[in-house]
């Protein structure tokens, strides 16, 4: 049930990073606008009904918004729940209080238009029809404790039908996450591009150079060594040094291979965008789970540290490509994890099912926190603290792999515990 509900809020919490930069502003504005227009509508332009404690009420909500950046590490996590709750209040509540207080005259009904206007403006639709719906009953509620008598004539519903539309037609037109997700996106690809194109010509450089040295060191090293037992008036190499030198040229081709392998992976990724598996056709897991170990730039001693139980094989429609890249993705990830923990490893193992066949990949990092763990498959998701899980990455890795997945007709999960393990399933469904 919880994770269900997390899933549903995720849009909601995910676009309160694009409105963080809005929040103090708008913090100061309600803060001081509160308290500002009780003078406004009680002395200047006078109205049936004025309420300095709802206001107060309302402009103390927002003051520590003003400062939420000082806030503790515990008390920033609710930072979502309390904007939420005091735009609820300062809003939906606040405006229609007031407006059947007044008894729906023009002043107020133009005050609550207003306040709709800002809610399609800051709110994603989940949170807008919510709000919208609770902000009203209970400001009808408390109408109904404080008033008697209580009018609530026909002027009320006509009102309550034009606010519904207009709210319903900004949900329906929030186009602002989409039209965010496609900038990313596009970004991304352009970055990916422009990436690609600027290292690869270094790299091939590095290559040249990594085989020249390949070439002519040893033969130097050999020369130098001749020349001390000669006595020849050589400059000093120390012993280490040495033994360094005769390993470099394998390490700069391994780090030349392990770069390009980041670039196909990075390109591959920011250019699938999902839909409709094309070109799909029969692969066989144990190959590709081959193909993506050997093709894979481990890092000295790194391999060891994989262990697989391959068998019994499946075999699936869809590409062998694209579910290497996922592979490469899930290793990237779990290394990075891992790091330098004593004894980490990962298991890669397969099971076979009459209607779905499975991919286990495991690894014993450090784990992924309970509250980023609903988030990783969303793209461009990224934590925000720098002891989080993915802060490292760019949000677009696991996001690829679940794209993939459901592109042909399967799925990816997640379990992870903290400080223990990380574990990822992969269904793929029987041909």
């Amino acid at each position: 049930m919880r994770p269900r509900f997390v899933r549903a809020f995720a849009p909601a919490l995910r676009n309160l990073q694009y409105v963080k930069r809005r929040m103090r502003p708008l913090a100061v504005v309600a803060s001081v606008g509160f308290p500002l227009y009780y003078y406004v509508w009680k002395d200047l332009f006078p109205q049936p009904y004025e309420n300095l404690t709802l206001r107060l009420i309302g402009s103390l909500l927002f003051v520590p918004i003003l400062a939420f950046e000082r806030w503790p590490a515990a008390l920033k996590k609710l930072l979502p729940w309390y904007w939420y709750f005091a735009t609820l209040y300062a809003l939906p509540f606040f405006f229609t209080f007031m407006l059947l207080k007044n008894n729906g005259n023009e002043v107020w009904v133009e005050s609550a238009l207003i306040a709709a206007f800002v809610m399609v403006l800051l709110l994603d639709w989940l949170m807008l029809v919510l709000q919208f719906l609770v902000g009203i009953s209970l400001a009808v509620i408390a109408y109904c404790l404080t008033t008697y008598p209580i009018v609530l004539g026909p002027n009320y519903f006509t009102h309550l039908a034009i606010f519904s539309f207009a709210v319903a037609i900004g949900a329906v037109a929030n186009y602002d996450q989409d039209r965010i997700q496609i900038e990313q996106e596009r970004a991304m690809l352009a970055t990916a591009g422009s990436v690609a194109h600027e290292l690869r010509t270094p790299l091939v450089a590095i290559r040249v150079g990594a085989a020249g040295l390949m070439r002519y060191l040893p033969a130097l090293l050999d020369t130098y060594q001749l020349a001390q037992r000669s006595r020849l008036p050589v400059p000093k190499i120390r012993v280490a040094h040495l033994h360094s030198l005769q390993g470099v040229v394998g390490r700069i081709e391994q780090e030349a291979l392990h770069s390009n392998a980041i670039i196909d992976m990075l390109l591959a990724t920011a250019r699938f965008t999902g839909g409709n598996m094309q070109n799909a056709t029969t692969c066989s897991i144990v190959h590709c789970v081959e193909a993506a170990l050997a093709r894979f730039p481990f890092r000295e001693g790194d391999r060891r540290r994989v262990i697989c139980n391959l068998r019994p094989d499946f075999e699936f429609h869809g590409s062998e490509m694209l579910t290497v890249h996922v592979l490469f993705n899930l290793l990237k990830n779990a290394f990075r994890h891992m790091g330098s923990i004593e004894g980490a490893q990962i298991s890669i193992r397969l099971e076979s099912g009459q209607r779905a066949n499975r991919l286990i990949f495991s690894d014993t990092g450090t784990g992924i926190s309970p509250e980023v763990l609903p988030h990783i498959f969303t793209r461009f998701y990224t934590s925000t603290t720098a002891t989080d899980d993915v802060t490292l990455g760019a949000g677009i890795g696991l996001a690829f792999c679940r794209d993939v997945m459901q592109a042909m007709g399967g799925a990816i999960t997640c379990s992870s515990v903290k400080g223990e393990y990380t574990e990822f399933v992969l269904t793929f469904p029987a041909p």
